[in-house]
């Protein structure tokens, strides 16, 4: 129309461009070129002749539904689909990435067995994946997601005796991936196109989002359903009906949608279906059923008889998840949704009689946060944690009061939850993965008293893991979890004293401090962006703090500002076993028990790893005997230097200032045997050889680059620098025995203060 819309001409009948109706179907005029348009569908389309032909744009992913065109630059445009959004500025020729983003859409979150655990997901138009919850060189990023099936909504589920057997779901479909052989095959119920059909015709009504679940106690059988519930125990080669239709089956509502002018029928919309669907993980056979209009159904003989146990709720809800009580087999939590009926009251229910009696408990949760999954912590009984519309909540009382849980999470849907050991991992709709690390402190809420000025929890056992010292900080990365020992406290006012940790060996020996007052003392100057910087001041703040020992002991003593190739010498990283951590504010002081575990990668190597400790220690004590004799030598040449600037022209001091120059001399022979004096930059050894302090640094980090003991060459280099060390170390005690008494007895009778030896100083 070029009158306001008085008169039409059809232009185009593309059907590429109508093919999806309601939120596909956008148009967006050009605010400079009136016959510029664009056209959002499955595709991305623009015309420069009003309308009458169109060109593919070549923008990321599909099933675009937003665009933004920037009214002084129309090259400047924004894209919105179902990966992501991206931009260009060329008028659609080329586009940013959208993997530079964290806004997938996941409707459901599974974890595996393996260490480190995977987590995994179906998401919107970006395939059904997996991706590590750590790694080892310091982030997550996008090498270590995975392809695991090909569907954009469902379920994904992990064998838990082998995480590279996975299933995934979409629609109908049933994927089985095995991750070894890189092999996908269908295990469908009924593999039946049903794109177009009405719920009504249908064979079966499997629902967009399908339940699919392994049995916790046998994982050879697989459970998933339509309107009905089906059971395969051969991995999906086969499949047994195992109920009746458990919905209303109310055809009235099987019916097209997005008639009378456009169907659109993806399964999305197919109506009176079994929705949730999950089995007891502490009695085999007892089966919980849910469905999207608004019943639920369980029974204990694994489908041969079927109970309807409906809680008293408005109808037509949507059950979206059942949780069975890991702790009880009689109890089972409820997510009850409602929002597409223009409710969005939150609904959790609870039975702990099989569904004979309910109780609602939402005490506490606002209005507008309906509920998608509510799940039980599986090793605090009666601790539960809700995804809702706006974000988690938990309960430490068994759903008789909520409070939110959500801290630095963003507010955006929360369509599942799962606990994994002590994490909490969360599936947003629209965020992507999100975990919090160490829940040990929640669990422990309920034991502490409220009006407690400090709270020292119990930390969880901390993992013996290699940390990196640095990764690519530039590319969009996940975060990995925090390095080290999780130490956890609660201030109800910020100390105003210091605040310290000590960490104590197995004979209570102090093996690092850590204190709230900023040092910095010694430490070499950055060079590198990306490596990682070593926390070493513990927060003291109002409320809860978290600090992670990096699992090293002390440092050995430090040469102010030296420069090494690698990160610069680290004490020991500590050995497997039962420590103590000390907590001390003002003088008072709490302890709590850590225990450190090996690497369950390398378990059984215990033994080896306390061999490498032993040669690590006895290295980070000669790095400290080296660098104090350093310092001694500098801190000498110093004291002489001060006295030369204020007193060189005194003629009663010239037989000491000889006496002193010939000390220097010594003294540099010395020096520069042990430490590379000219070592201005981290490759300066490139231009001038690495000496003993920097050959001790190197070999600091060599003979930790695994969990085994110390191989023979490197007992044999330990034992070539040792030598060499013992050599420099024995000139040096010659010279403070001898020649530098004679220098400070010299200076002395010209009633200057003696020369001092300065005493060791304690790594900061």
């Amino acid at each position: 129309s070029d009158d306001a819309g008085q008169h039409w001409t059809r232009v185009n009948e593309d059907g590429r461009f109508r093919q999806r109706a309601w939120y596909f179907s956008k148009v967006y005029a050009d605010p400079k070129s009136a016959d510029t348009v664009y056209l959002l569908n499955t595709g991305l389309f623009r015309s420069v002749d009003g309308g009458k032909t169109f060109n593919l744009l070549a923008a990321r992913s599909g099933d675009h539904h937003g665009l933004w065109i920037d009214p002084q630059n129309p090259n400047r445009i924004a894209n919105a689909n179902d990966g992501g959004a991206s931009v260009s500025i060329d008028g659609g020729k080329t586009w940013t990435t959208q993997n530079n983003q964290p806004t997938a859409q996941f409707y459901h979150v599974a974890v595996d067995n393996a260490f480190p655990y995977h987590i995994y997901g179906a998401q919107q138009d970006s395939t059904s994946v997996g991706i590590a919850s750590r790694t080892d060189w310091g982030a997550i990023g996008p090498a270590d997601w995975f392809v695991v099936g090909s569907g954009e909504c469902g379920f994904v589920v992990p064998d838990p005796r082998d995480w590279h057997i996975i299933y995934s779901n979409y629609e109908s479909s049933i994927d089985r991936y095995d991750k070894t052989k890189e092999e996908t095959r269908d295990v469908s119920v009924l593999p039946l196109d049903n794109y177009g059909h009405d719920a009504a015709d249908l064979v079966h009504r499997f629902q967009w989002v399908t339940p699919l679940t392994l049995s916790p106690h046998n994982p050879d059988v697989l459970y998933t359903a339509a309107e009905c519930v089906f059971k395969s125990s051969d991995h999906g080669q086969s499949w047994t009906q195992i109920s009746g239709d458990l919905t209303r089956n109310d055809k009235s509502k099987q019916q097209p949608s997005g008639g009378p002018l456009t169907n659109d029928i993806t399964s999305v919309e197919y109506y009176d279906t079994v929705f949730a669907l999950a089995e007891s993980p502490v009695k085999k056979g007892t089966l919980w059923a849910g469905t999207d209009d608004g019943l639920i159904h369980v029974t204990t003989d694994d489908g041969q008889h079927w109970s309807k146990v409906t809680p008293k709720m408005p109808e037509w809800s949507t059950v979206s998840l059942i949780d069975p009580s890991p702790h009880d087999s009689n109890t089972a939590y409820v997510a009850v949704d409602r929002h597409k009926l223009d409710d969005f009251k939150p609904y959790i229910f609870k039975t702990t009689d099989l569904g004979k009696s309910w109780s609602a408990i939402v005490n506490r949760i606002p209005d507008g946060a309906y509920v998608h999954a509510v799940r039980e912590d599986p090793k605090k009984r009666g601790m539960l944690y809700a995804g809702t519309e706006l974000g988690v909540f938990v309960s430490l009382d068994n759903g008789a009061h909520w409070q939110p849980l959500q801290l630095n999470l963003p507010t955006s849907p929360i369509h599942d939850l799962v606990v994994k050991d002590d994490d909490l991992v969360v599936a947003t709709h629209g965020r992507s993965f999100w975990v919090l690390d160490d829940i040990t402190p929640l669990r422990q809420l309920e034991t502490q008293s409220p009006q407690a000025d400090i709270i020292f929890y119990q930390p969880q056992t901390a993992l013996r893991l290699h940390y990196p010292t640095e990764f690519d900080k530039r590319q969009p990365v996940g975060e990995n979890p925090p390095p080290g020992a999780i130490i956890n406290y609660y201030f109800k006012t910020a100390p105003k004293e210091e605040v310290s940790l000590d960490i104590l060996d197995s004979s209570s020996k102090v093996v690092r401090h850590l204190s709230s007052k900023e040092k910095k003392e010694g430490e070499q100057p950055p060079e590198w962006p990306d490596r990682v910087e070593r926390v070493k001041t513990i927060p003291a703040n109002e409320g809860m703090n978290r600090f992670a020992w990096d699992l090293r002991y002390e440092d050995p003593i430090q040469i102010p500002s030296a420069f090494y190739s690698g990160v610069g010498p680290r004490g020991p990283l500590a050995a497997p076993g039962d420590y103590q951590v000390k907590l001390t504010v003002g003088g008072k002081s709490q302890t709590a028990p850590l225990h450190l575990a090996i690497d369950p990668r390398t378990k059984g190597a215990e033994a080896a790893v306390q061999k490498q400790f032993a040669l690590a220690a006895q290295v980070n004590d000669s790095m400290s005997r080296l660098h104090q004799a350093v310092n001694e030598i500098r801190d000498l040449r110093s004291q002489v230097q001060t006295l030369h600037k204020r007193f060189g022209d005194d003629p009663k001091l010239k037989a000491a200032f000889a006496a002193a120059d010939d000390l220097d001399h010594k003294m540099s022979e010395i020096e520069q045997k042990l430490i590379q004096v000219n070592m201005k930059g981290s490759e300066g050894n490139l231009a001038f050889p690495d000496m003993l302090n920097e050959r001790f640094e190197t070999f600091s980090h060599t003979i930790e680059s695994g969990d085994t003991g110390p191989t023979q060459g490197q007992l044999k280099v330990f034992q070539m620098l040792s030598n060499q060390l013992e050599e420099q170390l024995k000139k040096w005690t010659q010279l403070k025995a001898e020649d530098v008494p004679k220098v400070s007895e010299l200076i002395k009778q010209a009633n200057l203060p003696a020369l001092i030896i300065s005493q060791p100083k304690k790594s900061e």
